[in-house]
């Protein structure tokens, strides 16, 4: 599946997680791809990376504000397009990037299609339905955020859930485990270690499983120190590996029987499914609906801890349903959920967007 024409793509930042799947939609592109997007701040802390197949235009970003008044104005767009000409433009879809709206008209004046790209909007909000019925379509990571947009009245048919991905679909069959745990099971975090993972609940519940797991948190960031500190006192036992990228990671799914995530964020669970793992993750923004379901994992909200030691307690007391229950999780992301399916999805909405003369004029 192509499409025919030349796509502009806009992000904030570029993520080094998010390369191969742009890599991947690039080549979809019969009259090809190219990006634009500038640097974090420093106190985000983000990887960022550079695509080999889609061309790169790096912006300049002006960051405005912090917190909740936090603000992204990008520095050369409309030079951007009016270089590269494209037949469709994608932009996130965020009210954080006051430089949007000039790029819309740019296109619009060009009779051109502009497509949103977003997790959702809280309902009933005027000023963001406002902000999404300027685009000709709209992708989103969920269903949830698919209904979202459209209880804020733009229409059901041009909405288009591309599920996200950051990995591809697996080539080869996920580890052989035993069918009984090795010694004591094995538990797996993956992430960026700050406040909102929740890691500290993690700790605490693992002292209160009877089977003692092994607990091997990979990952850096800010609250590194004080879980170390934490984990002295609750839990000595866990093992923190420090940052791990690419095939470093592998090893460490490999060695897994349970993946969790008690905090809200992280990319991270699809990779553990791509490895054969069942899952335990908190509720968030919608993407753990599609990914996260009852033959495959557990959903907790993230301030119920009460909710991560019953759902631990009852992943360590059936072996054989939790491997039964990481192969469901193989399968997901084998025939459902991965970056190509996501590309596909992105393609589906260009070509839709010109198939349904969907253009404003």
């Amino acid at each position: 599946m192509k499409f025919n024409g030349r796509l502009a793509l806009q992000q904030r930042v570029l993520p080094s997680y998010r390369v191969p799947f742009f890599d991947l939609l690039a080549e979809s592109c019969e009259g090809g791809m190219s990006l634009f997007a500038g640097l974090p701040r420093p106190v985000e802390m983000i990887q960022s990376g550079k695509p080999e197949v889609a061309k790169f235009k790096q912006a300049e970003n002006i960051h405005l504000f912090n917190g909740a008044f936090y603000l992204c104005y990008q520095k050369g767009i409309i030079n951007w397009l009016e270089n590269w000409m494209p037949d469709a433009l994608i932009v996130e879809a965020s009210l954080r990037n006051i430089s949007t709206p000039s790029a819309v008209k740019w296109m619009h004046s060009r009779r051109r299609r502009v497509i949103g790209w977003g997790l959702g909007a809280p309902k009933g909000n005027a000023v963001w339905s406002r902000f999404i019925n300027q685009f000709d379509a709209m992708l989103t990571y969920s269903q949830r955020g698919a209904e979202e947009y459209t209880a804020l009245g733009f229409p059901r048919e041009k909405i288009f859930v591309a599920h996200n991905s950051v990995a591809p679909a697996p080539i080869s069959s996920p580890p052989q485990r035993l069918s009984t745990f090795d010694l004591r099971p094995t538990l797996l975090f993956v992430g960026r270690l700050q406040a909102r993972k929740r890691i500290d609940s993690l700790l605490r519940a693992c002292a209160e499983m009877e089977s003692k797991p092994r607990l091997i948190i990979v990952g850096d960031g800010p609250a590194r120190a004080a879980l170390q500190s934490l984990a002295r006192d609750v839990y000595p036992a866990a093992e923190f590996a420090g940052a791990r990228h690419g095939a470093e990671i592998k090893p460490y799914f490999a060695e897994a029987d349970l993946f969790v995530l008690p905090g809200t964020g992280g990319l991270a669970v699809q990779e553990a499914m791509s490895h054969g793992l069942p899952v335990i993750v908190a509720k968030g923004d919608g993407t753990q609906d599609d990914l996260v379901r009852g033959g495959n994992g557990w959903q907790i909200n993230p301030e119920d801890y009460g909710a991560l030691v019953a759902a631990m307690k009852n992943a360590l007391s059936d072996m054989a349903r939790l491997r039964k229950m990481g192969a469901e999780s193989f399968r997901i992301v084998s025939e459902e959920i991965n970056i190509q399916k996501m590309a596909d999805v992105f393609v589906d909405a260009l070509n839709a967007s010109y198939d349904l003369s969907l253009i404003h004029i």
